[in-house]
């Protein structure tokens, strides 16, 4: 859900329902490393409600579309994270030894 101006696209708090610190704290730092933001930040209104708010204020871009960027953003990160994580273990496989698979009597 967004909470904005209608005047105003550049100023919007948007609350994510089944969230916590976990996504909102990366979607925080990925919108910190886009110029176009001047300020971004998130808070959990109350430790047992499992939501989050996250305020944008950009420079004039709408920051809706600033906030669906950096998903992208932190999306494409995650994916280079998970196939670099997934290649150093086909890698690490590879470079063992196989054992003897054979039973010994």
């Amino acid at each position: 859900m967004e909470h904005g101006s209608f005047s105003d696209h550049s100023k919007s708090t948007f609350s994510l329902s089944d969230e916590d610190h976990t996504l909102a704290n990366s979607i925080r730092f990925t919108l910190n490393q886009d110029p176009r933001v001047a300020f971004c930040g998130y808070s959990i209104p109350h430790p047992s409600d499992a939501r989050v708010n996250i305020r944008v204020q950009t420079t004039g871009d709408s920051a809706r579309e600033v906030l669906k960027d950096a998903c992208q953003d932190l999306m494409l990160m995650c994916q280079h994270v998970r196939s670099t994580f997934d290649k150093a273990v086909v890698d690490y496989k590879m470079s063992k030894p196989v054992k003897d698979m054979s039973i010994k009597k």
